[in-house]
C-alpha cells in the first residue's frame, strides 16, 4: 500500500500509524514501541525510531520536540496547539481554535524563511493540582 506521499506503508509502519492515531498522550518513541511489541513483539526499538522519524519527515505523522524533554509523536495532522504539563510532563491537545493571527505568519521575517511555527502551552494539568 503507498500513501499520498509515495512512501510504502510495511506492515510496521501501518501499525506505529494506528497506535499513534488511537493514542491521546502523544508517546515518545519508547512508549509507542513498548505499545507496537505487544502486537509485533519481534519488532526492534530502532526500527520503531526509524519509522518514526522517516514517516514525520514524509508528513504522514507529527513530531513534536519540547524544549527540554524527549521527542514525542502526535497522530493528528489536522491543525492544533498542545499543552505541557509543567509538573508531570504530559502533553494534551489544546481545545483551542487557531488564533488568526497563526494563519497570518508571513513566510519572511527580517529575511528568515519560516518554515513553521509551534505554540505549547504550560500548564498544570488536573492530576498534578489535585483537582
Amino acid at each position: 500500500m503507498r500513501h499520498k506521499k509515495e512512501m510504502v506503508l510495511t506492515p510496521q509502519r501501518e501499525l506505529i500509524i494506528q497506535e499513534l492515531r488511537s493514542a491521546k498522550d502523544h508517546p515518545t518513541a519508547d512508549e509507542l514501541f513498548q505499545r507496537v511489541r505487544t502486537k509485533l513483539p519481534r519488532i526492534s526499538l530502532a526500527t520503531v525510531y526509524r519509522n518514526l522519524e522517516t514517516m514525520s519527515r514524509a508528513g504522514l505523522i507529527r513530531k513534536l520536540e519540547v524544549a527540554g524533554s524527549q521527542k514525542r509523536f502526535d497522530g493528528s495532522l489536522s491543525p492544533h496547539f498542545h499543552m505541557r504539563c509543567v509538573k508531570c510532563g504530559k502533553v494534551m491537545d489544546a481545545p483551542l481554535e487557531l488564533p488568526q493571527v497563526a494563519s497570518e505568519i508571513p513566510r519572511q521575517i527580517q529575511g528568515h524563511k519560516v518554515v513553521g511555527h509551534n505554540l505549547e502551552i504550560l500548564v498544570i494539568c488536573i492530576s498534578c493540582k489535585g483537582g
